[in-house]
């Protein structure tokens, strides 16, 4: 069976970057994303503090896997400011991340070649400036046993270095923990006790 993978690149804070050219300013912010949810209010809140400015582009990948993407191009034309976010994103290697770069007009066109060079080397100085981290990816499971069943499932977690949340104790129990998708297999295998119920939820 082929070994899964469960880590991937990030970044660890907000992160910025500058690029001129013509008069133009173009602005990049850079933000850790864990959902699309994440994405409206970040690009709401910069369209709010840069008000006055002519364009705010964006792109963003999300999940360990980097399938979840979209190129923002805000008005400019069709390929030349969201693509080349995206591709510096890609370039970099990370996911859950949201580029967005604000445009100020200097009054000097500078054409589809200058753009795509514009918002990809705003982009790229924004990730040059961010601290880049290793992430793994998990999955939640909720965890119902009888009380009996304590030790045996404290054991599994403890074996397996399992975090415990969500704890609730009584004649019936309860434990929401995030397993590594490398260990889902053995943590499932594990817990294949009929005492012990395995109820999965959604990631947070």
């Amino acid at each position: 069976m082929a070994e899964i993978s469960d880590k991937y690149k990030s970044i660890a804070a907000p992160s910025e970057g500058l690029f001129k050219d013509k008069g133009s300013r173009f602005l990049a912010f850079a933000y850790q994303v864990e959902s699309v949810e994440e994405v409206k209010p970040l690009v709401d809140a910069l369209k709010k503090e840069y008000h006055d400015a002519r364009h705010h582009c964006f792109a963003y990948r999300i999940g360990h896997k980097g399938d979840v993407f979209r190129a923002n191009d805000d008005g400019e034309p069709s390929g030349s400011a969201g693509r080349p976010i995206l591709g510096q994103i890609d370039s970099a290697g990370l996911s859950d991340i949201l580029v967005v770069v604000v445009r100020y007009f200097g009054g000097i066109k500078l054409g589809v070649p200058g753009l795509i060079r514009a918002y990809k080397t705003a982009a790229a100085d924004a990730l040059q400036s961010a601290t880049i981290i290793e992430k793994t990816a998990c999955k939640a499971f909720k965890i119902s046993f009888d009380y009996l069943a304590m030790n045996v499932v404290m054991k599994i977690l403890k074996d397996l270095g399992l975090p415990q949340q969500d704890q609730q104790f009584g004649e019936k129990c309860s434990i929401t923990t995030r397993v590594p998708l490398s260990q889902v297999d053995i943590f499932l295998e594990r817990l294949n006790n009929p005492e012990v119920k395995i109820c999965p939820c959604l990631v947070k």
